[in-house]
């Protein structure tokens, strides 16, 4: 069972280890009503939480994955052509699908 009551430095060695793990959602389950009330107001916490958030990105930051747009850029393209070519589909079956549709009257007349 968790300690109940952590003084704020515990808190915060146990935000770091959330940080660092990647569980804060747990971290922050954990908080008693009292802990969250001690961590709202305390402006010790916050502020070596910014220092811990910091060190954490420095010590993570040839693991931190960044987003590649061209992979994003490639997607909507595809989506684009994809489209363009469902589109093109369905004026010619309209085209088609309008020369069958016609009476015999005017296919006569077509004819002649």
């Amino acid at each position: 069972m968790a300690d109940t009551n952590r003084k704020i430095q515990e808190l915060l060695s146990d935000y770091a280890g959330a940080l660092r793990d990647g569980c804060l959602p747990v971290f922050l389950k954990s908080l008693t009503r009292q802990e969250g009330r001690d961590l709202a107001s305390s402006k010790e916490f916050w502020e070596a939480a910014e220092v811990v958030r910091a060190l954490n990105g420095v010590g993570f930051a040839d693991k931190a994955a960044i987003a590649d747009a061209r992979l994003f850029a490639s997607r909507v393209d595809a989506n684009i052509a994809s489209r363009l070519k469902k589109a093109k589909s369905s004026q010619r079956a309209k085209r088609t699908n309008a020369s069958r549709t016609m009476t015999k009257t005017q296919k006569t007349e077509k004819l002649i």
